[in-house]
């Protein structure tokens, strides 16, 4: 059953920063090989500073040093003790925003490895820390020493000192000299104004991937979890940048980086790193508004100015973020874009959070009141989904939409035509809606009247056009799509007072259709439910884990992905739901009876409990099951070890390696490799399963012969030989005060009604980590009981890379030699 978890050495890292406006990284995932890198970060905050970085027991141990290191062996730099930092951040250099914790711009100053001189616990212990640094600019040997502390005193300060070897005294004027990034070549002023890094990105340039859509509504939501943008009137694109190669993609994919070279040149002068922006691109007129109009004019010209809003990063340097929270979509890239000029081509498209529940009704009546087309409304969580849906939603100040061209009208005057008839699809047919006789330039009547004569048809695309209206119509197919704004419908569904703007070639004509606004209360309604595999997941936007922003649907996701995976190791067993309503952070409880909520797909069966006592218990077959718990808030899940069709013999046998806080994860896994040898020498093969938590799992496949007792008596006794051999490390009793700085073998997981963690199974743990099952060379490569999170996770079970393959391979079971060398009566 889940016990309490280890504290966590990031804590106070996290919870110093809001993620959602911080481009520093939040430390979710961890790196799959424990190492030993070092690093400077020279940080111009409240004072300019140098961060100070070591990797240990999975983190950055992080001092502050207020002057910089000195290679002169008589300095003794103060270097103020600061909270751990992930791994990750190892490689972050860019601009915290003001008014975060440490706002101000950071650059990557040093890097390399160190090496500890003596244990580097005992020296943290004793305030005497030696190494050897193998970094870019610095090397040699070198000292932390703590000092005395003051009552004032906050944090501890110690001092850092440059030792005696043959690298003293040689480099005097370093913080000088050297005034640019290790990694990309900028200062801190060209990193602060967003300069192009001077090296070319490694990541491939991204492909196009299908855009999220906003759908029309009749009203701004209400309450919170908004966030607003204005509504653009041009051309979406998507940008995908690396290096120097630019491509810019229309909504339907099409490759236009042709037409806006101005776009392209500009994205190129960034230099990113496998980028995929979202945006729209515009024409502004003399007020700052787009002009559809004007945009089709410099487009057909090649002349005029054009600006591209960025409003969402789905892709950075190689990393998916389209299932992070908008919030931290939107913070990554404003931090990539830094604060442009405002004459750049490449502008960030600010969020607005008006206060109050209708913020965002007074902020659309200021946009119509400045001429705006509108507004967008976004939830602030959302992940980043293809089509439409009701997380991003739009709101207009007038009417303003796509048409078919569906014939021209001959004119009295000297013009090629006084007016176009339009229509819009409705199902296969096509309806019309009206004509159109204003808004025309003398270059669009031209560019128009080539167009008729090459689409030009005998017979109208519509049947429903009134005869008055085709007298002197020259009729084409409906292929030409043209944007029109209008006062508004008639009575009989016309186009009111319908003004032309421009031709649009980045939308297909088999999609143009009457845009109706829908009730805003019920599109909202209707996106908080998403059906995956039959099952409808609620609420599916809500953050279930805060850092590192995972929503409810991204676990149902992954669970629908993991299904499979799990289906071996986990169906047709008594299961123990952890659920967790309001986070893994708040409290959780169990349920193992049958919950009507749950749904057809969890079975239940008769449990004869002691003194005669029974109970339903719940089970599953279907992985459909898995999803439907997820939708009850289940996080964990914890199985039996025995399967519902032979309750009494158990098929496998767990040892839980538990260590006491004060014990390193290399320890961890030490006491796992000798648990296998002890069980290979009693002719045993096993698996390793990271827990998610701090422990390991050593997990016996055995064939479903002996009952409980046997099971039992064999894995407290070999618990107890292992205990009684090494018992500085470990201890097979569960006795708190027994464990200090040792590693608990719990054996009670092999009693007739306990369980363990089912691999694969989500943890209700900060980070999100997952129960990862790895062969044991995988092992030995692990940093940590929970390096792999839900995301690490999905992207593995993805590319096929799912552990324990040859885990229903191994036909085996307790030797009598086994049980007789164990005093194990069977």
């Amino acid at each position: 059953m889940p016990r309490a978890a280890a504290p966590d050495p990031l804590t106070t890292y996290r919870a110093k920063r809001r993620f959602a406006e911080t481009p520093e990284p939040s430390g979710a995932t961890t790196a799959a090989v424990a190492g030993a890198s070092y690093l400077i970060q020279k940080h111009d905050a409240t004072r300019l500073h140098y961060d100070f970085r070591l990797e240990l027991d999975g983190v950055l141990l992080s001092w502050a040093v207020t002057k910089g290191p000195s290679y002169d062996t008589k300095d003794r730099r103060l270097a103020v003790r600061t909270e751990d930092h992930p791994l990750d951040y190892g490689s972050f250099e860019g601009t915290i925003p003001k008014g975060n914790y440490g706002g101000g711009t950071v650059m990557l100053w040093d890097t390399g490895t160190w090496e500890p001189v003596g244990d580097p616990h005992e020296g943290l212990e004793k305030g005497k820390l030696v190494f050897l640094l193998h970094g870019k600019r610095l090397v040699g040997r070198w000292g932390l020493i703590r000092m005395k502390p003051r009552e004032k005193d906050r944090n501890e300060n110690w001092l850092l000192i440059k030792e005696k070897d043959e690298y003293a005294n040689t480099e005097p004027d370093i913080l000088e000299r050297e005034l640019t990034s290790v990694t990309t070549g900028r200062d801190l002023s060209a990193i602060a104004a967003g300069g192009k890094p001077k090296r070319q990105s490694k990541a491939p340039l991204p492909g196009f991937t299908e855009p999220m859509l906003a759908q029309l509504v009749d009203a701004p939501p209400t309450g919170e979890g908004w966030i607003y943008e204005i509504k653009y009137d041009g051309y979406r694109a998507q940008i995908a940048a690396s290096g120097e190669t630019v491509k810019v993609f229309t909504r339907s994919g099409l490759d236009w980086t042709e037409k806006f070279p101005d776009v392209a040149k500009a994205t190129a002068a960034l230099n990113l790193d496998g980028a995929l922006i979202d945006s729209e691109i515009v024409v502004l007129d003399d007020k700052g508004r787009s002009d559809f109009g004007a945009l089709v004019t410099a487009l057909e010209s090649g002349k005029g100015r054009m600006s591209c809003f960025a409003f969402d990063l789905l892709r950075l340097g190689g990393a998916d973020l389209a299932q992070q929270p908008l919030t931290a979509r939107k913070a990554a890239l404003q931090a990539l874009l830094g604060t442009p000029k405002p004459d750049a081509v490449i502008q960030y498209s600010a969020d607005i959070t008006p206060p109050g529940d209708n913020g965002g009704k007074k902020l659309l009546e200021t946009a119509c009141r400045h001429g705006l087309e509108g507004i967008i409304a976004k939830r602030a969580v959302a992940p980043y989904r293809a089509g439409r849906h009701g997380g991003w939603l739009k709101i207009k100040c007038g009417h303003e939409q796509e048409f078919l061209i569906l014939g021209f009208a001959a004119s009295d005057k000297a013009r090629a035509f006084s007016s176009i008839l339009l229509g819009l699809r409705e199902g296969e047919a096509i309806r019309y809606v009206g004509r159109v006789g204003t808004g025309f330039t003398e270059a669009t009547l031209a560019q128009l009247a080539v167009l008729r004569d090459r689409h030009r048809t005998d017979k109208p695309a519509a049947s429903d056009i009134p005869a008055p209206m085709r007298r002197g119509v020259t009729w084409v197919a409906p292929v030409l799509v043209a944007e029109i704004s209008f006062a508004g419908w008639t009575r009989d569904n016309n186009v009111r007072h319908g003004a032309f703007l421009g031709l649009r070639q980045d939308k297909k004509p088999t999609e143009i259709v009457k845009e109706t606004p829908k009730k805003v209360s019920a599109v909202v309604a209707s996106a908080d439910r998403t059906d995956l595999d039959g099952v409808k997941i609620s609420h599916g936007e809500k953050i279930v884990y805060p850092d590192p922003g995972i929503t409810k649907l991204e676990i149902a996701s992954y669970i629908q992905a993991a299904g499979k995976a799990m289906l071996p190791f986990a169906a047709g067993r008594f299961i123990t739901l952890v659920r967790a309503p309001s986070g893994p952070d708040a409290k959780t409880f169990y349920q193992r009876h049958p919950h009507a909520g749950f749904g057809d797909a969890w079975k239940h069966a008769r449990f004869a409990k002691d003194k005669g006592e029974s109970e339903d218990y719940i089970y599953f077959e279907d992985p459909k099951a898995l999803i439907a718990a997820v939708q009850m808030n289940v996080l964990e899940f914890h199985i039996w070890g025995a399967k519902v069709a032979s309750l009494e013999k158990p098929d496998r046998i767990v040892f839980d390696l538990d260590p006491d806080p004060g014990v390193d994860f290399a320890a961890v896994k030490a006491a796992a490799l000798r648990v296998r040898d002890v069980l290979e020498a009693l002719g045993l093969q096993s698996m390793p399963l990271l827990s998610g938590g701090k422990g390991v799992h050593v997990v016996v496949p055995v064939q479903p012969k002996y009952e409980w007792p046997v099971i039992k008596e064999f894995s407290n006794k070999l618990s107890y030989r292992l205990a009684a051999d090494a018992p500085e490390k470990f201890v097979a009793t569960m006795s708190k005060a027994k464990r200090t700085n040792k590693i608990f073998i719990d054996h009670f997981r092999n009693e007739r009604g306990a369980t363990a963690i089912a691999p694969f199974s989500p943890r209700a743990r900060a980070g999100a980590p997952i129960a990862w099952p790895l062969d044991w060379p995988g092992l030995q490569a692990t940093a940590a009981a929970n390096a792999i999170s839900l995301r690490d996770a999905a992207a593995k079970i993805a590319v096929g890379e799912a552990g324990w393959g040859d885990y229903g391979k191994i036909r085996q079971n307790l030797s009598v030699a086994a049980l007789r060398a164990l005093d194990v009566a069977f």
